[in-house]
Order: C-alpha cells, then structure tokens, then sequence
C-alpha cells in the first residue's frame, strides 16, 4: 500500500509543472487537491458504518494533514523556481529526515539494513537526479528551500502518520489528515486563494484528477499502510517516486532520460526491493 501511494504522488510533479505552463499557480493547485480530496473522504465516511473515533484524536490527524498539505504547497511551489528532477532529488532526503527523527525523538535505531539500503539510495539518487550534469540544472535558492522545507514537513508526516491514529479505520483518518492538509494551505496562502481569478470547467477537471490520483488514493493507502510497518520502512519504499517522477517527466514532459538516470533508477527499485523481502522474512520469523 505504501509502496503504491508512493508510485501515486510521484506522478504528480510532472503534471503540476505542465499545469503551471497553463497559468495556474502553487496555492490554487494544492489547495483545490487537498479541497477536493477531504470532501470525497468525507462523503465516503459518512455513507460508510465506520465513523466512530475518540474526539481526542482529531486535533493530532488534523495537525498530520497540515504537514502533508504544507509539503505538497511547498514542493509545488518549489518544481516553479527549479527543474522537477532537482526538486525530486531534494525531496528524496526526507528518508534521512524520517528515519533521523524517529532515533531522535523515539529511540529507534535504525537497522543496518535500512541504512544500507538508505546509501543505495542516495547513490540512485545521485544518478537518477542528473546531478553529475549539475551544470544542466536549473538553480535557485529560493526554489531550494522550499524543497528543503517540504523534504522535513514530508518527514514529520511520514513519522506522525505512524504514531498518530493507529486504531482509527483508514476513511475517517484519512478525511481528518485531509481536512488539515486544506486547512493549512489555506491559512498559509488565503490571500491569493481568495484572490484567485482561475475558477473554471477546467481548472475543475484539473483539481479533480490532483485530488484523486495524488491525494485520496494515496492518503487512504498511507493512513492504513503506513501504521503497519512503521516511519523508517515507510520512509525507504516511498523513495519510489524519484524513479516514477523521472519516467513520468520523459513521458508527459518529453525530457530526456539517460543511460546513467535510468541505472540509478534500476539501484534504487533493487535497494527497496531488497530491503523489503528482508523485513517480509523477519516478520514471518517473528510470527
């Protein structure tokens, strides 16, 4: 499920960075999503038996969403300063982030295998990202931190969403973490939301597809993936979108992809491949 979510938000840049050549902007975009995607959630969770949650719990999902819904602003925001396979690269780093605040706050050494499998990542990264052609990317620092932001906001969701409501069903955590990730966006960008002069069929259809592909879906499979397996696995088999981002950008954006980007595709979908037939083999170990 994890794993799937993951595939799911890595086709998202390529599309945003085609909708901005359209005239939409960052605000508009993932405000509209998240928008779209609480209130499908919530018309599912009231048509469906399974509401009941302890009210003591709203206030932690609803904080989750936010930082969901911050990351998905900021990186939006990011992919209109610097290249979507920069961005990508960037963002990849909230697996150090994830698996760093877990030892951190919770004392959860990360095993050798997840930190093997973590430098196997890195090195795809490297490689997937284009970065030994660094000279071909496009740079800016305001484009890099937003990314920076989103990679550590990505890292705190991945962690709370482990934590936070583990015995509330996937539909009402999913449209509680929803319901926040548009809250915060719109406190964040209120102004140019309200001031939004895109509202049509078509940015309709566009909010529309934001929502279902690159929110619900993969919130649902997060909220009820995510719990059972834990932040440091999570955060490894969700690096899964730097490979689907890069094919996704050959094909909707028409760029180019090398020998070199498509071998460092190749070591990480092995690296998490490995890692998860390893933790498959602890755990029926352990059962």
């Amino acid at each position: 499920m994890v794993l799937i979510g993951g595939v799911m938000y890595g086709t998202m840049s390529s599309f945003v960075k085609l909708f901005y050549s359209w005239g939409y902007n960052a605000a508009e975009l993932s405000f509209s999503q998240a928008l779209l995607a609480a209130a499908f959630l919530g018309i599912f969770l009231l048509l469906s038996r399974k509401r009941k949650f302890s009210k003591q719990q709203v206030i932690p999902l609803l904080i989750t969403g936010g930082t969901i819904g911050l990351t998905n602003y900021l990186y939006y925001q990011s992919v209109s300063y610097i290249s979507a396979s920069l961005a990508i690269v960037i963002l990849m780093q909230f697996t150090w982030f994830s698996l760093l605040l877990e030892w951190a706050l919770f004392r959860k050494k990360p095993g050798r295998p997840e930190l093997l499998t973590v430098v196997f990542i890195l090195i795809g990264t490297v490689m997937a990202g284009n970065l030994f052609y660094a000279e071909k990317l496009s740079f800016s620092w305001k484009g890099l931190t937003f990314v920076l932001c989103s990679s550590l906001t990505y890292a705190i969701y991945i962690v709370a969403n482990s934590r936070v409501g583990k015995n509330v069903n996937w539909l009402p955590k999913s449209t509680m973490i929803m319901t926040g990730s548009a809250l915060a966006i719109f406190i964040v960008n209120a102004n140019t939301i309200l001031a939004g002069s895109h509202f049509s069929y078509e940015f309709l259809l566009i909010a529309v597809f934001l929502a279902v592909i690159g929110t619900s879906i993969p919130t649902a499979l997060f909220a009820a993936g995510i719990p059972k397996i834990g932040a440091g696995v999570s955060s490894i088999l969700m690096t899964v979108e730097l490979p689907v981002a890069i094919i996704c950008a050959t094909i909707v954006l028409n760029e180019h992809t090398s020998v070199v980007q498509i071998a460092g595709i190749l070591i990480m979908l092995i690296a998490i491949s490995a890692m998860n037939y390893y933790k498959s083999l602890i755990i029926k170990k352990e059962g």
